[in-house]
Formats: C-alpha cells, structure tokens, sequence
C-alpha cells in the first residue's frame, strides 16, 4: 500500500503524496488546500499534502466504526499479538525509518533512530497489557463476587504534533488498539509522512483494515475529530494555545479529552554540581533536536556562582557542528520566530553568549544555530515564554529559594530538573518545583515506559498522563460485575 522510502542518507530525496488512509486503502483527501511538505534541512519540497475535510472525518468514522464490532470481540492476547508483529517490522525498518523521519522532520540520523526506538519501546508496552490488564476479581462477601473489566470506548481519536511524528503517535495507538477500540489518526500537515509508514506497517502486521484510518489536514480536520459524535475520546499533543481550544471543544461534546501543551522548563545548577556531567546535560537538553521538544531546557537558573560551569556550557556549545551534532529547526516561520526572541532579549538588555543568529547548515535549509542568553529576566520574553527553539537563556539568582520562586511563577509545569551533589538538595527541589517529570542530573527527565508522560498546569489539560498504565485506563472505560450464584447457608448483611 504505501512504498519504501529510498533515503539512505542527508542528500534530498523525494516521497508520495501524503494522502488519507482509510478502510486500508490510500484515498485522496476532499479538500482544495495542497501544500508542499518541505524537508527542513535543504528547504525544499519532498513531498505535497492535500487538506482533508469534514466530510472525510465521516467516511473515517464509519470505516472505524464498522471494523469495531468486530475488533472488540476479539479477546486482548489476539489484539496484543498484532501489537508484537507490529513491532518486528519496525526492528526490521529500522533504517527506512530513521531516514525518512530525518528527512520529513530534519532531525540527525541519531536523534531520528533513538525517536523511532522510543516509539518501538511504547508499542513494547502495549505488548504487555495483556498481563497487566488482567481482570481483578475479588470474593468480597460470602458467595458474592466482585469483577473489573476494561472494555473500549469505540472510536477515538489522535492529533499529533511535528516534533516527534512517529513516536507521539505511538504514545497513543498501542493501548487504544489493544483495549480494542478502533483509532483515527490526524498528524501534523507539516509532517504526514512517517504516519503513512505507520499504517503499512500495522496493515502487515495484520490489523483489520479500518482500525487505524489516517486524515489529513489542518484546523477544520481537528474541529471535525472535537465535534463528531462518533468519536468517543480524544488525544491531543501541541502548543498550549491549540492544547486548551481542543480540551474545551472535545470536551464540550462529551468526549474524554486529553491535551498535552508546551513548555518553559527550567535546570536550576547549584556551585556543588559536577562541572563536566552538567555541561554535558545541559547543552543536550537545550540543544538537542534543535530545541524542538516540550521537554527540552529552556531556562537555567544560575544560583551563585556557577561561572565554571556556565563557561564550559559556552565552551562546549561553541563547538557543536550544524548538520552533524544539530539539525534544522522546521520551518522558514519558525527560523524567523526565534531569532526574533534572540533580537528582543539582547535589545532588553541580555548578553548573547553564543550566537546561533546567521547560523548556515551545509544544504541550505532553515537553520539556528544553539544560542546562550546571559542575564536574562525572568520578565523578558526569552526568561518566561516557549521558544520552542535551540536558544537557552541564562536567569541569575543568589538563592535556591528565588530559583524555586522563579520556577513555580512559570505558567508551564511540564518539566524541571536540578543539577547538585547534594542529596538533601535533590531531595528539596522533587518537592518545591512545579512540574510533572522532574530530573535530578537529568536535563530531559522523559518518563520511561512504564512510567506515563504528562505535566502539570499549563502543559496539561485533562486528568492522568498520555503513556503508560493512564494511558491504557484513557482509551477504556471500567465495567464492574458483581455476581452471587448460590444462597449462603451463613450469610450475612453483606451477602
């Protein structure tokens, strides 16, 4: 159905069409809008996306919806073995994986691999929810027995975000399709092709047709997905902005609704922390995947004197390689967005330390080089806004108590870490920071499975977390049965 994408290292190459998946088969979108899906590093069209409408969130909804009467019949060991499949053909196109996800999102070759394994590790996950889900059955009186079942919504529903384009998508399909439900998903249109790849893969796997139908599309394709009655839940992941319109309108319908948002995260460095394990984490953590993660540092929280450590951050900054330790960031828009944050803050006052303004990749492309902001405060827009982008600006403060101040007055919550050698420290800062995923010497403290994703506040409107063990309960709902087959001959109130 979709073929191989041929890529096999930086030179341009060329793909499909990114049309709709539905009912297994490749069906072109309704819509008028056809847009150029540009691969970022050398800023040119490798492919084309056409906008789907309302009218094909309907032909989805009732392919789903007709493949699901059958699907949830099917016990959940049957389910999870398409699952196991599922994940044997990604190992085995590891490699076509990698390159096309590079190549659509402008990663490197390595933070496209460690994406695409993230994502194999959370369809892992989905594996064993046949054991984990067992039903819990307990006598809880005399003859009288009480059982929990986890049983699917029916059709639901996931938008994804650009940055990670083949694992968000899979923070969602494994424990919606094993908890028998039927799934609908609407990528990015800036990013549509790995969730082609996505459809192949789960069609050999040998998932009904039907089960995961994919439309394309932009705003009126999501307001569809929010609005439609036949669509029972639905998953969000994006920027705050677009995370809240979709909680409040899916929500309004009935419709459990769950929407992760964007982020300010900050690493507060102490004097006491290790010089060379800090400089390694924070430059990582700022500059990795060129800034574009909702987990990636934004803010660090120099407390005292922590001038060694800031000058070898520099140091090792300095040093990075664009197209070889950093990719490009997205988009023409986005190159212009945050450069425009470095502008402002140095007009305010700000000290660029590293200048990624200017910055040129090695085939064209739209590139920012990894920038340090010194003295930043905490009012600028560089010190309390998401830049989304490889700039990390540097807040200085006399006390681990401002820096904890500075910290829970950001609107966001989705991550915070603390670099010290101090374990009463470490132990101080998992209680006073505002945040969900919190890391100690961990700049980008992402959950691993099982352990579920999901901040706080700002970064998260709906209740549990998108992986892991909430994420299996958000795609089902529980069924309690109590039984009683025989009169007891000593029974009591209870019975």
């Amino acid at each position: 159905m979709i073929p191989a994408f041929n890529g096999r290292s930086n030179d341009f190459a060329s793909y499909i069409p990114a049309d709709n998946v539905i009912d297994g088969q490749i069906v072109k979108p309704s819509g008028t809008t056809t847009v150029d899906i540009l691969n970022p590093r050398h800023g040119k069209a490798m492919s084309t996306v056409t906008f789907g409408t309302a009218a094909d969130v309907d032909t989805a909804v009732a392919s789903a919806q007709k493949a699901f009467a059958d699907w949830k019949t099917w016990p959940i060991r049957e389910r999870s073995q398409i699952l196991y499949k599922a994940r044997d053909i990604m190992l085995r196109d590891l490699e076509e994986l990698t390159w096309l996800l590079s190549h659509e999102n402008g990663k490197t070759y390595g933070e496209s691999k460690a994406e695409v394994l993230k994502g194999i590790e959370c369809l892992e996950y989905g594996c064993s929810l046949p054991n984990l889900a067992a039903n819990e059955s307990l006598e809880v009186s005399r003859g009288v027995n009480c059982e929990m079942r986890y049983e699917p919504l029916g059709v639901v529903a996931g938008v994804t975000p650009f940055n990670f384009p083949f694992m968000v998508p899979l923070w969602m399909l494994p424990q919606a399709l094993a908890g028998g439900n039927a799934f609908i998903l609407k990528p990015s249109e800036v990013v549509p092709l790995s969730a082609l790849k996505l459809a192949a893969i789960f069609q050999e796997a040998g998932l009904p047709d039907g089960l995961l139908n994919i439309v394309q599309g932009g705003q009126e394709v999501v307001e569809a997905l929010c609005d439609h009655p036949g669509i029972a839940a639905l998953g969000f992941v994006g920027s705050t902005r677009v995370a809240k319109i979709v909680y409040g309108r899916a929500a309004a319908t009935g419709k459990r609704a769950l929407a992760l948002g964007g982020a300010k995260n900050h690493l507060i460095v102490v004097p006491d922390a290790d010089v060379k394990l800090t400089t390694e984490n924070v430059v990582a953590s700022f500059s990795g995947c060129a800034g574009q993660r909702c987990m990636a540092a934004s803010v660090l929280l120099a407390v005292g004197d922590v001038d060694p450590i800031i000058d070898a951050v520099k140091a090792k900054t300095e040093a990075m390689v664009l197209g070889t330790d950093m990719g490009p960031v997205i988009s023409q828009a986005a190159m212009e967005r945050i450069n425009g944050y470095i502008d402002d803050a140095e007009k305010r006052g700000a000290t660029v330390l590293v200048d990624g303004r200017g910055a040129a990749g090695p085939d064209g492309g739209y590139w920012v080089g990894p920038t340090l902001l010194d003295n930043v405060s905490p009012d600028m827009p560089a010190g309390c806004e998401e830049i989304f982008g490889p700039v990390l600006s540097i807040i200085r403060v006399d006390t681990l108590e401002q820096a904890f101040t500075l910290e829970n007055n950001s609107a966001y919550g989705n991550a915070a870490a603390i670099y010290t050698t101090s374990g009463h420290v470490a132990k101080l800062a998992m209680e006073r920071v505002s945040a969900g995923m919190c890391g100690v010497n961990i700049g980008v403290p992402v959950p691993r499975e099982p352990f579920g994703f999901g901040g706080w506040n700002d970064s998260k409107f709906g209740h549990g977390n998108m992986t892991g063990w909430d994420g299996f309960r958000f795609w089902t709902r529980p069924r309690k049965v109590t039984s009683k087959w025989a009169l007891q001959k000593d029974w009591n109130w209870m019975a």
